[in-house]
């Protein structure tokens, strides 16, 4: 944990909620113990929207698209989403979801190891989300560069790894040293990019938003 628990329990204690619809799918996502954004992480992403607005939307990271979704649901109305998952479990579930949702003329799905789905993409997008394999942000951060326009938004979640990403290497589990290692690395180039401002803050499980120069 991050910060402390009763003062997490009283910041989530004053968010508003979201829709009907997405907050089923949340309750429907923790039961099912899928990944979700977490609550605080939400909050500070609808007002990276409402002061942002952006036209343009890409996310590495789908699971069963509740993120899209809420992104869909705060963004401006023309806003187009463009998410990636490879895993084949959970695809079929992310299109369902924005088939319910009625969002499948704004959301379009890709589907494959975004390492690869990255590289052959083009354009430029106003604000990207990170929220897929941790230990491959650092891996993903040339192609997103690339894609982000100036000016742009670059938010990454899980960043700081439930507070453990300050340890001693020899203080996480070995599975976990490689992507501990990993997280570290990509914290220091999104500080140390000339092409990025960026701030690390410590809300959810770890958020970093940086502006391209």
């Amino acid at each position: 944990m991050i910060t402390d628990e009763r003062m997490d329990v009283f910041l989530n204690s004053l968010d508003c909620g979201n829709t009907d619809f997405l907050n089923a799918l949340e309750d429907e996502c923790r039961r099912t113990k899928v990944p979700v954004i977490r609550t605080q992480t939400q909050g500070l992403l609808k007002f990276i929207l409402a002061a942002s607005k952006p036209r343009q939307i890409l996310e590495v990271g789908t699971a069963v698209g509740f993120s899209a979704l809420l992104m869909s649901e705060y963004a401006p109305d023309g806003c187009r989403i463009t998410t990636i998952e490879k895993y084949e479990k959970r695809i079929p579930l992310a299109k369902e979801n924005f088939r319910r949702a009625g969002k499948e003329d704004r959301i379009t799905l890709l589907e494959g190891d975004a390492l690869e789905v990255l590289k052959g993409l083009e354009g430029s997008y106003d604000l990207i989300f990170m929220d897929a394999a941790k230990g491959q942000y650092i891996h993903f951060l040339p192609d997103i560069l690339r894609l982000l326009r100036t000016g742009g938004l670059l938010v990454s979640d899980n960043v700081l790894q439930d507070g453990d990403v300050l340890e001693s290497r020899f203080a996480v589990t070995r599975r976990n040293r490689t992507i501990h290692a990993r997280m570290r690395e990509y914290l220091y180039e999104l500080k140390h990019n000339r092409q990025l401002e960026t701030v690390i803050l410590p809300v959810g499980d770890g958020v970093t938003v940086s502006v391209k120069r």
